[in-house]
């Protein structure tokens, strides 16, 4: 409670221009007290005006009046700093570079809390305190402090602009508003702001609905790093597994050639080592022979030769042995090398084949859905028809890109992709990801799309574009047509028609083709195989063309 008196007794003793306790106090006609300095500086401001106003209640004087030295509350004063009760503001109550500064204080001046619209200046907290109390001051209009205050003022007429001119798109005074605004469209700013704000709302409500869309977005993303990350985890234990096995096998492949060739090397040295020690017996026995004829071929008594010679005559030698060069190794060789230059192939062609690339998955955000022709054109497809799908009532010509009704058969041979129920035809090319084709009809003509394995037999509705669940077709330009459920269409029939596929978005659309693109009927669904562009011509004589759009 003490602490709060000396509070009140300082700031009935404070000057409410500087802040600080009063130095040679005078008092106003109106009854507020300032430093003679403070309110001399104040009204020497004021000097080129007609009168002089007092700072707290705008009290005015004319003429400007003479100020003496209050005696007594000079004195209360000096008692007050005797007491060391004098306190200056806090450094961080004072203005800064960056600050909004109050317009009435004088010197050092103090950071401002509010500013007037009204009397477009910045207050402190002290010198704002009369906007709460004087009656007149209560209506201004106050908000945060504003270093921009200026910008309020019209700088032909020095008036605050209140009006905004909606033909100009500017701010004006009402003194603008009767020259050279006059007759313009024109409303309060506050009445601007209104509209505008409402506007605004609407912006921001739109930004926070893409927040939220693109937020999804970023979690749809961040599921799919998760599901892309848990599947190459997956593919690379498998695979290392897979080939882990397959080297295992190899491995074991190789111990059984290997020992094979050991097996067979060693029955081969010892069947040749046998060879061989027979071989060696049969010289040693010869070497034998050999010498005995020698001997005999040296006896000088010829009787005694004759005698001998019978007994050792040679018997026939044996058939000579034919030794063959061993190639059991180089065959097995060989056939390894074989087995190894498969493995590559297989490797380097079933690799190819399974590439990652083929597995890439489409995690781009989702792209905006064309409007213009323009825009529809940049995911334009070259397409031409497959003639083994053609019916044998249909002519392809213009390189297979247009069809026409005959009213006879065409000699076609015959292929198990040909319809033969209905008078249709198939595209070469499959549609996966965005496309978009037109085409120029003429006649009775379904334009459609089809997955391929749509029956090719079938009669009567079964076969027909849009009576299955395998098909989605345009019927003559008046229907949408999908499994026999058909839905009129309005607007006039157009002889060309464009066709945009949105494949893994799920979205097939329609468009009637002239100077602009109209939308006929759009699929919102979900494709589970590749999609081909398909006609349906019923009478003869109509055609159907895949246009050049590149």
């Amino acid at each position: 409670m003490a602490q709060k008196g000396v509070q009140l007794e300082r700031e009935t003793f404070s000057c409410s221009i500087c802040l600080d306790l009063l130095k040679d106090p005078v008092t106003t006609c109106c009854g507020h007290n300032y430093c003679m300095n403070c309110i001399k500086s104040h009204w020497d401001e004021e000097d080129h005006k007609n009168s002089h106003s007092c700072p707290q209640c705008r009290q005015t004087f004319t003429p400007r009046p003479v100020l003496l030295k209050n005696t007594m509350l000079a004195d209360l004063v000096k008692e007050l700093k005797k007491t060391g009760l004098q306190a200056a503001p806090a450094d961080h109550c004072y203005a800064g570079a960056e600050d909004v500064a109050c317009d009435v204080c004088t010197g050092r001046k103090l950071k401002a809390i509010k500013s007037c619209l009204v009397c477009l200046a910045s207050y402190c907290d002290q010198h704002l305190q009369p906007h709460y109390d004087v009656a007149p001051l209560k209506k201004h209009k106050l908000v945060e402090p504003s270093k921009k205050l200026q910008e309020n003022v019209c700088s032909r007429h020095d008036e605050v602009m209140k009006m905004f001119c909606r033909t100009d798109q500017q701010l004006i005074c009402y003194l603008c508003l009767m020259e050279e605004h006059k007759g313009h469209d024109t409303v309060s700013a506050a009445a601007e702001r209104t509209e505008r704000q409402k506007k605004l709302e609407g912006s921001r409500q739109n930004i926070q609905q893409r927040i939220q869309d693109r937020e999804k977005d970023v979690k749809l993303l961040q599921q799919q790093v998760e599901v892309i990350n848990d599947s190459a985890d997956k593919a690379v234990e498998d695979s290392e597994k897979i080939f882990t096995e397959l080297i295992c096998l190899m491995e074991k492949r190789s111990s059984d050639v290997k020992q094979q060739v050991r097996s067979q090397q060693k029955s081969e040295v010892s069947r040749v080592k046998e060879l061989q020690k027979k071989l060696e017996q049969e010289i040693t026995e010869l070497k034998r022979k050999d010498a005995e004829l020698k001997k005999l071929s040296h006896t000088e008594d010829h009787n005694q030769f004759l005698h001998n010679y019978p007994s050792l005559s040679l018997s026939q030698s044996a058939s000579s042995i034919d030794i063959c060069h061993l190639s059991y190794f180089e065959d097995v060789t060989a056939a390894v090398l074989e087995v190894r230059d498969k493995l590559q192939d297989v490797l380097r062609e079933e690799w190819t084949n399974c590439s990652l690339t083929g597995t890439e998955v489409d995690v781009l955000l989702p792209q905006p859905k064309p409007k213009t022709r323009a825009e529809f054109l940049k995911y334009s497809r070259d397409i031409t028809l497959d003639p083994n799908t053609a019916h044998t009532l249909l002519l392809l010509s213009e390189g297979n890109r247009k069809t026409t009704r005959m009213r006879k058969h065409q000699s076609y041979s015959s292929h198990p992709d040909r319809f033969t129920g209905c008078p249709q035809v198939l595209s070469r090319e499959s549609l996966t990801g965005r496309c978009y084709w037109e085409v120029e009809k003429m006649g009775n003509i379904s334009v459609a799309v089809s997955y391929k394995n749509i029956g090719r037999a079938e009669r009567l509705y079964e076969g027909l574009f849009g009576f299955n669940e395998k098909s989605w077709a345009l019927d003559r330009s008046s229907y949408y047509c999908y499994n026999k459920v058909r839905r009129i269409l309005s607007g006039p029939v157009s002889s060309r028609v464009g066709v945009y596929l949105d494949h893994s978005a799920g979205i097939l659309s329609f468009y009637r083709v002239s100077e602009t693109m109209t939308l006929l009927h759009r699929v919102q669904t979900t494709f589970t195989q590749p999609l081909y562009a398909g006609f349906t011509i019923y009478s003869p004589g109509g055609t159907a063309e895949l246009c050049k759009l590149k």
